[in-house]
């Protein structure tokens, strides 16, 4: 038997399936806040947050991103896409920059570093990472979805607001013309402000339960949604744009909701959570995040001419 098969097989035996490898493994271990009954508070709240917090429309039906999957875009609606999410996700920048600065440990700061880093172009340490090539039509290819930013060298075109500009510009956009606040729509730049109040919150708790919503709605398809309307599109239209900020996105946002979800049993074990108040905290920050597909669906359907 493995330590995995042993693990599960403890887990089994306490009636406490469901735990990541990481907290059995800290419970065989008696550490410190480690125990069985700890454990099965702590699976009652996580059905309380599937059902109460995970189960909200913006993960479970999101409107916006079933219409774009099909690929039936016209590129008016495509630059309004384009135009709002280089807003959202440079804005982002401001957002992650908080929560850096308001870490409660120097472990949570270099977490919140290593994706800051990687933002504005910083590439993962990794064996795999490619070297950057002036030629490349697409500069997600001199990134790596593995390693750490230690180490990691930095490119100007590994920047993710750069990924963007490359396709705004084949669409007939320029740096100017995207990825500014003032190119936000009022319900872009709602999303960008509750990012700042909850995620990048100086409540630690209140940014924690932000940061969970927020990594399993990105962890939830609407990526891979994405990237398959862009297929599509790029099929009808015979074009090629650029789709590495998406692909890119589509395979690492797995792996952060895997850690998102072994840090918040990590909290659970070693501090109070006020479980009604993470419940409530996460859903405003999914409110936050709806408010901008919907900004996105609303204007889509004036762009096409609907009216119903």
């Amino acid at each position: 038997m493995n330590a995995n098969d042993m693990l599960n097989q403890f887990a089994h035996d306490n009636d406490i399936e469901g735990l990541t490898q990481q907290s059995l493994q800290a419970l065989v271990d008696n550490q410190a806040g480690y125990g069985i009954d700890n454990a099965r508070q702590f699976l009652s709240f996580q059905k309380r947050i599937d059902t109460e917090l995970l189960q909200h429309r913006v993960i479970s039906n999101n409107e916006y991103c079933a219409w774009f999957e099909n690929g039936n875009i016209s590129e008016a609606q495509l630059k309004d896409f384009v135009v709002q999410f280089s807003t959202f996700s440079n804005l982002f920048l401001i957002a992650q920059l908080k929560k850096t600065i308001n870490a409660d440990s120097i472990e949570g700061m270099r977490a919140s570093k290593e994706i800051l880093a990687n933002e504005i172009g910083v590439v993962f340490n990794s064996n795999k990472t490619k070297e950057a090539s002036s030629g490349q039509s697409d500069n997600s290819e001199i990134v790596s979805i593995e390693g750490s930013v230690e180490g990691g060298t930095f490119h100007f075109k590994a920047a993710h607001f750069e990924w963007l500009l490359k396709m705004a510009e084949k669409l007939g956009m320029g740096f100017n013309d995207i990825g500014k606040r003032h190119h936000g729509s009022t319900s872009t730049l709602f999303y960008c402000d509750e990012l700042a109040r909850l995620y990048g919150s100086e409540d630690y708790m209140t940014s924690q339960a932000s940061s969970y919503a927020v990594e399993n709605w990105a962890a939830a398809g609407f990526w891979d949604q994405l990237v398959r309307g862009f297929e599509i599109y790029n099929q009808l239209n015979e074009t090629k744009l650029p789709l590495g900020f998406f692909t890119w996105h589509a395979k690492i946002e797995a792996q952060h909701a895997a850690h998102t979800q072994e840090e918040l049993e990590e909290l659970y074990f070693s501090r109070y959570i006020d479980e009604d108040k993470f419940i409530y905290d996460g859903n405003e920050m999914l409110e936050g995040v709806a408010a901008f597909w919907d900004g996105l669906e609303t204007h889509r359907k004036k762009l096409s001419g609907y009216t119903q």
